[in-house]
């Protein structure tokens, strides 16, 4: 009876470490074995076999992983205090550095990105930061990408989502975009005011050529003041359309 039941125990034990033996991968999945501590092979995906006590596996996504950095609180060039958090994506493309290089890539990705976004946007101008955020997407890919490459990473994309400004920082911020407005606006009248006066420089100079031309522009007036119906009507008469009859009178 005793012998009966030891050999069951031995069968039931070996069916257990049979079973524990087969692993099922996904596609997106790939196990990093090791045998006796040391590292053996990537598998996957699919079946594959673990000896027992001799081999342990550890299981690593190859998707891309989006991670939410944390706002973080960064003081711009020109001394301007701001809340930043980001958005990263990333993904393993080699599971074997992935788990021997670093103990947690997902903590450790996360805190060398909060790092990297107070250091890229501290070098900028507030400015800099609202206007050109494609331009500090990429310098802060490409920074944790080369940081990343030894531990089997690859940072695909980074986005700035949000920035928040003091609202009296904001206040200024509208102050100095109003006054922006009105600079234009002189410039342009003044621009205005120099071609008008370039094109009146430059009739002036072709009537003068004809002095005909000035006697039809005086009546081509007068005749516009006429359309108006007005009661009164003070015309100055230029001195050379007067100039026959007082040669006349003279006779």
């Amino acid at each position: 009876m005793i012998w009966d039941i030891g050999i069951s125990g031995i069968f039931v034990l070996v069916a257990i470490l049979i079973l524990a033996s087969f692993r099922v991968l996904r596609e997106y999945e790939r196990g990093v074995v090791f045998q006796l501590g040391r590292f053996w092979k990537v598998k996957g995906p699919g079946l594959i076999i673990i000896v027992p006590i001799i081999q342990q596996m550890v299981r690593i996504d190859l998707r891309i992983v989006v991670l939410d950095v944390l706002p973080q609180d960064v003081i711009t060039r020109d001394n301007v205090s701001v809340k930043v958090n980001a958005v990263l994506y990333f993904r393993v493309i080699d599971p074997q550095r992935a788990v021997i290089q670093v103990e947690n890539f997902l903590e450790a990705t996360n805190q060398l990105a909060q790092t990297t976004l107070r250091a890229v946007l501290g070098k900028h101008e507030l400015d800099e930061l609202l206007a050109e955020r494609d331009k500090l997407n990429l310098d802060i890919q490409q920074i944790l990408d080369a940081q990343t490459d030894a531990w089997g990473i690859k940072v695909t994309a980074v986005e700035i989502k949000h920035v928040d400004i003091d609202v009296t920082m904001v206040r200024a911020i509208a102050r100095q975009a109003e006054a922006e407005r009105e600079r234009r606006a002189k410039v342009i009248h003044a621009e205005g005011e120099l071609q008008a006066a370039e094109k009146l420089f430059q009739a002036a100079r072709v009537l003068a050529q004809q002095p005909q031309a000035i006697q039809l522009r005086y009546l081509e007036t007068l005749t516009v003041i006429a359309a108006d119906k007005n009661s009164t009507i003070v015309f100055p008469v230029p001195i050379d359309l007067l100039s026959p009859l007082l040669d006349l009178l003279k006779k």
